[in-house]
């Protein structure tokens, strides 16, 4: 199964020039531990430039003692973040995701605009139903033999 397929596609994002609070805002809004930064590529359309998590503003802004209300997202975030194709393979995916310690990724039109974003949770779900149709086609197996035998 390709990553595209699985990604969500409505992506909360911020600017680099908006405030950490406006982004944390958003956060808080759309329910989301980050958002991906973009920016605007005339040719290409939006890009992403970089990723801001919760745990950006708690460890780049508030433990360093920084006001909020005046630190812009491109002073906090991760710059370049690591993505995928959409094209790319899930399990690729989540193989990149373990060995880059990450739990989220961009996901790329064969452009490089921004697609979508797959997230470990994303994964975790798909996985939960595979096993899910693996324990249901046992047991149907199981069910067949069982009345083959009677």
């Amino acid at each position: 199964m390709k990553t595209g397929e699985v990604c969500n596609r409505q992506v909360s994002f911020a600017y680099e020039h908006e405030r950490v609070d406006e982004a944390a805002k958003l956060m808080r809004k759309y329910h989301v531990g980050s958002l991906v930064v973009v920016a605007k590529d005339d040719a290409r359309g939006v890009v992403p430039v970089g990723m801001l998590t919760d745990r950006d503003i708690v460890v780049g802004v508030l433990t360093a003692g920084l006001d909020y209300r005046t630190v812009s997202v491109g002073e906090v975030m991760t710059r370049d973040p690591i993505s995928v194709s959409e094209d790319e393979d899930v399990l690729d995916a989540l193989k990149l995701m373990r060995r880059r310690g990450i739990r989220r990724l961009p996901v790329l039109t064969r452009a490089g605009t921004l697609a979508g974003i797959v997230t470990i949770d994303d994964l975790l779900e798909l996985v939960a139903e595979q096993l899910d149709d693996l324990v249901k086609a046992i047991a149907s197996e199981q069910s067949r033999e069982v009345r083959a035998r009677a």
